[in-house]
């Protein structure tokens, strides 16, 4: 054996360490893909606790190199060596080993971001994985067991085999199981946490597609040390230790320091595969410095693992064939948002979605695919993939966009506002959408209970609004995105439904969604559970921007009637028998009915979409405000400088610059998204705005840094060259720092070249 590398982990005082260990072992156990981006994630199968077989052995040390030959005949590397085949049972149960039966079932744990889990969040990552394996402190505990995809092998028989073959000709690979120089415990047996997980390789059109790996994870927390033993399938479907890419990570403490080390199994046989078996050097390396990193780190998370409420191994194929499929969207985009993230994000929700459908048909033996309504539809590009995919439904939203017409008449889409009253209940419809969809957003869980009974839904919160206007967090002990989160989980338990949360794999910082499938009291409740509603919703009237702001407090989930304050005003619901049946699937025209209204003063969204980015601003009142900073920051010209140096002035913050400017100027930039910074920055000619300071932009510096892209970014193309008069010229004391003939601009109406015409390309899909 030898040891690949070896790292020192900083904890003083002892604080973290060994616990940290562990909740650093569970992030590689449970989610490889935070470090190995090759990986889609894994599926944890089985797990059980199991005792190494009573024998002598001795421990070799590890060394540097391969050991000699005289190791390998001893049983370790040899050709033969490795526990004899135990046949996998696919009948969905345990097998008929002389153990107890494992604990079958599927935990499916992902990262935090998508597409590409970040490094960084893996403490996050380690505090999500820890509730699932629930152990004491500093020890890994149980996870839990749901059926998975694939039947588990009887995990207790193929340790048996294994656990025989280490007694008997595998002494060498006992001694290494067992670490060396560990010490036996008191009462003579050594008991291990034993784990049974499927590694999922990501899909990848441009490679052989690699197929999942199954492992079995020894933990030994007496000594500190994880092993990992791959397994191997024969054409039979019989399972064996594989030896040749057995590998272990350490924890150790030695002089008052600890280190985490990486030791593998006859090195000389380890072969890569370049996905789920990196190189040893990855491992010596990236990995190790990974798990040092997370070794320390405290940082907890208020979020579920990603796609922890469907299969992982059917996401990814899924995903992968979809994203083949729309990936041609990317090139004939007509909008002005980035193709790249709102195609391949709908792409990845698409994904979510078919197989989440999948499952609950299989779950309720059904056949027919779901139908469905997409509530603030947007682009229309999730409403487009999900009916190619065979599901009937369409999308609604208030303002139509230029994609629309590119999808065909197989993709119904509506221009119509929603309003939440009598008028917008969907009784045929299986499941309610709502992706981003703002101000609709606490109302689906309303909407889908009210339509009937079997009407579900599936919500990814983006903005922040409450019933009626904008939401502000309850408790500061929570981030504004984990309250508004709570918040809708709230507002679906009060409607009656079991809300469960998941986290998806979007280009998104908003990613996590939730989903209400089931309700939690029988049909025959449906009026009286209904009046509930009604208390909870009227309860937040008068707090559209706090549930703390001095308003009644909200009555608990499944209160009885009548145990709940607030007013029963005119804007409640009429909860009479019937009352659903009689409502209508939608609204056609350009504005919903009023009538029923569900809580007065809720307004959706406008028709036109109003410019909030200063473009909109009259040129008058941006010229001025762009003259006053100007004039602010040539007025701080660091002292002592030549006499015949052009000015360049100095910088000031943002808070500086917005002290200076008069009442009336601020508020009129407040309204505007970013205010005076998105003003400034929309002036690039005259400003540079970085970390939140302002300078005067000094062309001199601009000109030699054509290989960074940001700044690349910011310069005009060639077409536009002296189509604008030079700001510098036009207002700088000193005038331009650049002669005519090598500025973009104009210095003066002589140079001035008209503007070239825009010609906008005609696209088909």
């Amino acid at each position: 054996m030898a040891e690949v590398a070896r790292v020192v982990v900083r904890d003083p005082g002892s604080r973290m360490l060994p616990g940290g260990f562990w909740a650093a072992v569970a992030v590689w156990v449970e989610k490889p893909q935070v470090a190995n981006k090759r990986l889609c994630g894994v599926r944890l199968e089985a797990r059980r606790s199991v005792s190494l077989p009573q024998t002598e052995h001795t421990h070799p040390r590890p060394s540097t190199g391969p050991e000699p030959e005289s190791f390998a005949k001893a049983g370790g590397c040899g050709p033969d060596s490795g526990p004899g085949p135990i046949r996998r049972s696919f009948d969905g149960g345990p097998g008929t080993g002389s153990s107890a039966g494992p604990e079958l079932g599927r935990q499916e744990a992902q990262g935090r971001r998508q597409p590409e889990e970040e490094p960084g969040e893996a403490a996050a990552a380690a505090a999500a994985a820890t509730p699932q394996l629930s152990g004491t402190p500093g020890q890994p505990g149980k996870a839990a067991a749901r059926e998975g995809d694939l039947p588990a092998a009887d995990l207790g028989s193929l340790w048996d085999a294994f656990a025989r073959s280490l007694a008997g000709d595998n002494r060498e690979a006992l001694a290494f199981l067992t670490r060396p120089g560990a010490g036996s415990p008191p009462e003579g047996r050594l008991e291990l946490d034993l784990v049974l997980r499927t590694v999922i390789p990501k899909t990848n059109p441009h490679c052989p597609l690699r197929g999942p790996r199954r492992e079995m994870v020894v933990q030994d927390v007496l000594n500190g040390a994880v092993t990992f033993l791959p397994l191997e399938e024969d054409e039979e479907g019989n399972l064996k230790v594989k030896m040749s890419n057995m590998y272990q990570i350490q924890l150790s403490h030695s002089e008052g320091e600890w280190f985490i080390s990486v030791l593998i199994f006859c090195p000389e046989r380890w072969h890569s595969d370049g996905t789920v078996y990196p190189k040893p050097t990855w491992l010596g390396e990236e990995l190790l410095a990974k798990l040092a990193r997370w070794c320390v780190e405290t940082r907890q998370s208020g979020f579920k693992s990603t796609l922890s409420l469907i299969s992982i191994m059917k996401y990814s194929k899924a995903y992968q064939a979809l994203k083949e499929k729309y990936k041609d969207m990317v090139k004939v985009w007509p909008e002005v948002t980035d193709p790249e993230k709102f195609v391949y994000e709908d792409v990845a929700i698409a994904a979510y979605l078919l197989i989440l459908w999948e499952e609950e048909r299989a779950e309720r033996r059904e056949t027919a695919r779901q139908s469905f309504v997409d509530l603030g539809c947007g682009n229309g590009l999730l409403v487009h993939i999900l009916s190619n995919e065979g599901h009937p439904g369409r999308g609604i939203d208030v303002r139509r966009r230029k994609i629309w017409d590119m999808y065909g008449p197989q993709t119904r889409l509506e221009e119509s506002a929603i309003t939440p009253n009598d008028k917008t209940l969907f009784p045929d419809v299986d499941w309610l959408i709502g992706n981003h969809s703002d101000e609709l957003t606490p109302w689906i869980p309303v909407i889908a209970a009210r339509s009937s009974y079997d009407c579900r839904f599936f919500v990814l919160p983006c903005c922040f609004f409450d019933f009626v206007g904008k939401f502000q967090r309850m408790q500061s002990s929570k981030t504004q995105y984990r309250g508004y989160l709570d918040f809708i989980t709230e507002v679906g338990s009060a409607c009656g439904f079991h809300v469960e949360e998941d986290c998806l794999r979007i280009p998104s910082t908003k990613r996590v969604c939730l989903i209400g499938k089931s309700r939690t009291y029988p049909p025959t409740r449906e009026a009286s559970v209904d009046e509930e509603r009604t208390r909870y919703i009227n309860s937040r009237r008068g707090r559209p921007g706090s549930p703390c702001s001095g308003g009644p407090a909200l009555p608990p989930p499944g209160a009885a009637p009548g145990s709940a304050p607030g007013p029963e005003g005119p804007g409640a619901l009429d909860a009479r028998p019937g009352h659903a049946a009689e409502a209508g699937a939608g609204q056609r025209g350009p504005r919903a009915p009023t009538e029923g209204l569900w809580l007065s003063g809720f307004h959706p969204r406008e028709k036109a979409e109003r410019l909030r980015n200063c473009a909109a601003l009259p040129r008058e009142f941006v010229d001025r405000v762009v003259l006053q900073v100007a004039h602010l920051l040539l007025g701080r010209s660091p002292a002592g400088g030549s006499a015949q140096a052009w000015n360049r002035g100095g910088s000031l913050s943002l808070a500086e610059v917005a002290g200076e400017l008069d009442r009336e100027t601020l508020r009129r930039l407040k309204r505007e998204c970013g205010g005076l910074q998105t003003l400034l920055r929309s002036s690039p000619q005259v400003f540079q705005v970085l970390n939140g300071r302002v300078r005067i932009r000094d062309w001199r510096e601009e000109r030699p840094r054509k290989q960074e892209e940001p700044e690349a970014k910011r310069r005009l193309s060639p077409d536009t060259f002296k189509t604008r008069i030079c700001w510098f010229f036009a207002h700088h004391p000193d005038g331009c720092v650049l002669p005519a003939d090598c500025c973009p601009f104009a210095h003066g109406p002589g140079e001035l070249r008209p503007a070239p015409r825009t010609r906008k390309k005609k696209t088909a899909l």
